[in-house]
């Protein structure tokens, strides 16, 4: 029996900070998964946006964590773990209560400056979670330990994508017209349609924002264990120690391509479906196939965490990457429910990814980890940034999403998906090069 083998994964005296800090990978789960099919909702809310317009939910939702992760690395080097946590959790709130008064007024701006905020203090929990997490144990059961608790995260996505499904999607007024018959309404009926699903978009968010609090007074009481690196470096030597770290460098740009196919895949599967119903007279419902991706992602966690016992975590990265790669192209070229079926399938091979990469990336940091956290905070951004260039791909020929064929046959809402194959093949070929790196103990 191997050394490894005998390492406790959580030890029991750490067993219920590591439950409570678990629980927050759930909380922004919940936000993850509820706003991915807002792109969705808000362009059938306000047809008026064009594809890249609607995909600003995602550049502001995203792009808090690029702007925030670096601010909440430094505050907890200055402060404490926990009250990175509390202050995170007090920014999920607010902006969350700010979705009220961007429904009263009815502007879409304001939505967006609503979930801004929200990730700011998304950023605080996931820059103070992740390496809190690696930190609660033995150092040789850290990736496994990570992924463990990223193995919640999904639980909570799911429930942000029935939320999203019962509460927002199939509620939604707007969505009972066809294009020409919600053209034809006069301005009184659309002002109170719009209205109305305004204030559905936002009760959801309300209801978290009360949640939120509650596990934040829950944790104000839970007495949360120093980590074992108590000696803090100058800030200038973390910065050069990262910034010498070839293996951290390429791991920012591999969570960076992770994160941005996750947000692609899970974003545009409304679009894909909506262009197979339109294309073909089915009556099939995006979200169904967006839980069943999430239920694999779930189940692909739990494997890919079993499979870490007894492989290096590098080679199950690489593995995974490579699957993913192969079934985003099938979502390409596969007609109908076969291409549909592919793109679902990506997500069991995205599972592992976040906290394999995390993991391998801050893999023998001591406090610069902090600081190494945030940068792998920060390339969140690509979940901002790619579904923008995705949107681009889908307005090649219009609003619509098969205004093009591809080599004849191939819509552009398909061909589109050729962003996460890419990134995918990065994230697989980033598992390859730290082999040796991680079977150096």
């Amino acid at each position: 029996m191997t050394s490894k083998t005998k390492a406790a994964v959580v030890n029991r005296e750490l067993l219920f900070p590591f439950i409570i800090i678990t629980s927050l990978f759930a909380l922004w789960g919940i936000a993850n998964d509820l706003t991915n099919p807002m792109v969705s909702a808000f362009k059938k809310v306000m047809p008026e946006l064009s594809n890249i317009q609607a995909s600003l939910v995602q550049f502001a939702f995203y792009f808090g964590y690029f702007f925030m992760a670096l601010p909440a690395a430094l505050f907890i080097r200055r402060f404490s773990y926990k009250s990175g946590i509390l202050l995170g959790l007090i920014l999920y709130a607010t902006g969350a209560f700010l979705f009220y008064p961007a429904a009263l007024y009815e502007e879409y701006n304001y939505f967006l400056i609503s979930l801004w905020v929200i990730t700011c203090g998304l950023a605080f929990l996931e820059t103070t979670a992740n390496p809190l997490i690696l930190a609660l144990g033995d150092k040789r059961t850290a990736t496994q330990r990570l992924n463990l608790s990223q193995a919640f995260n999904p639980v909570g996505s799911l429930t942000g994508m029935i939320i999203a499904q019962v509460f927002v999607l199939a509620a939604l007024r707007s969505d009972d017209y066809t294009s020409e018959a919600y053209n034809a309404l006069s301005s009184n009926e659309l002002a109170a349609i719009r209205e109305n699903d305004l204030g559905v978009i936002s009760v959801p968010y309300l209801s978290l924002g009360v949640l939120v609090l509650v596990i934040m007074a829950i944790i104000l009481f839970t007495k949360i264990p120093k980590t074992p690196v108590e000696d803090k470096m100058s800030l200038a030597l973390s910065f050069k120690k990262v910034l010498a770290n070839k293996n951290y460098l390429n791991g920012v740009l591999a969570q960076a391509a992770c994160v941005g196919s996750q947000i692609m895949c899970w974003t545009y599967i409304f679009h894909y479906v909506d262009n197979l119903n339109e294309s073909t007279g089915w009556n099939l419902t995006a979200t169904n196939y967006n839980i069943a991706a999430m239920i694999l992602f779930l189940s692909g966690r739990w494997i890919g965490t079993g499979l870490m016992k007894r492989l290096n975590p590098s080679k199950v990265l690489m593995l995974f990457g490579t699957g993913g790669a192969i079934a985003s192209i099938g979502a390409i070229i596969l007609p109908g429910i076969a291409g549909l079926i592919s793109l679902v399938a990506i997500s069991v091979f995205m599972s592992i990814m976040f906290p394999t990469i995390y993991g391998i990336a801050l893999k023998d940091m001591g406090d610069e980890a902090k600081i190494g956290s945030a940068g792998l905070v920060m390339a969140i951004v690509g979940g901002a940034l790619m579904p923008i260039v995705q949107a681009a791909i889908l307005d090649w020929g219009g609003d619509g999403f098969a205004d093009l064929n591809l080599l004849g046959y191939i819509p552009e809402v398909n061909f589109s998906f050729i962003l996460p194959a890419l990134c995918l093949a990065f994230v697989g070929y980033y598992g390859y090069s730290t082999i040796k790196t991680m079977e150096i103990n």
